[in-house]
């Protein structure tokens, strides 16, 4: 059976103290969904925020707040082109072989799978390792590690694949959905605001309830 799942790459949080987040392992990919608890969706929230939390150029975006919070959001709130670390993990249970993205490997750069299956002969995500996605006839070849003689590799069928991209983007669209409501009962002086650059650093539609 093949798995894939929309994953975000997280850190350990060093003394976070703006909302509750869940506890994690130093370096480690959690996948996103609907499914989170409040304190996982706090955790995901916290790491695209920390990942735009870039200071402004003297021609860019207004100077950083003075309050703590608002300087910790500015960069997601100001930055053009935001950056959410991970990508689509991708698990074979029979073999146990899974494809992870890179390193500099961005949830927004997912469309490249949706290229393959268009007419893209390969697409590579991030490095260290070097995950590889390569069209083959009506499959489509997986390397867990292009850098490797011996790296494992999964084979999906075109078909699955577009199939499994669908319910990634499904999962995605209802994290977001559940970020909104979190940031309303936790971030409620930004609750728009933040689910509007959630939706873009994710590129997903802004949800009905705060597009308004």
């Amino acid at each position: 059976m093949i798995v894939l799942q929309p994953v975000l790459e997280i850190h350990a949080p060093d003394d976070f103290a703006f909302w509750s987040v869940a506890e994690t392992e130093p370096y480690d990919f959690m996948p996103l969904s609907g499914a989170l608890t409040p304190a996982e969706i706090g955790l995901a929230v916290m790491r695209i925020v920390e990942c735009n939390d870039a200071e402004p150029e003297s021609d860019g975006p207004p100077a950083r707040p003075t309050d703590p919070l608002g300087a910790f959001l500015h960069g997601l709130l100001t930055t053009d082109d935001l950056f959410a670390p991970g990508g689509l993990r991708v698990t074979d249970t029979a073999t146990g072989a899974t494809l992870l993205p890179g390193c500099c490997n961005g949830l927004e750069e997912r469309g490249d799978w949706h290229r393959i299956l268009d007419g893209d002969d390969r697409a590579s995500f991030g490095h260290d390792p070097s995950p590889l996605a390569e069209r083959i006839g009506d499959t489509v070849r997986l390397t867990v590690d292009a850098g490797r003689d011996d790296s494992p590799v999964i084979e999906v069928p075109a078909g699955e694949l577009r199939r499994l991209l669908a319910g990634a983007e499904r999962d995605l669209a209802d994290f977001l959905g559940t970020a909104a409501a979190w940031a309303a009962r936790n971030l409620p002086d930004h609750a728009r605001r933040v689910t509007v650059a959630l939706a873009r650093a994710l590129v997903l539609p802004v949800p009905p309830e705060a597009s308004g």
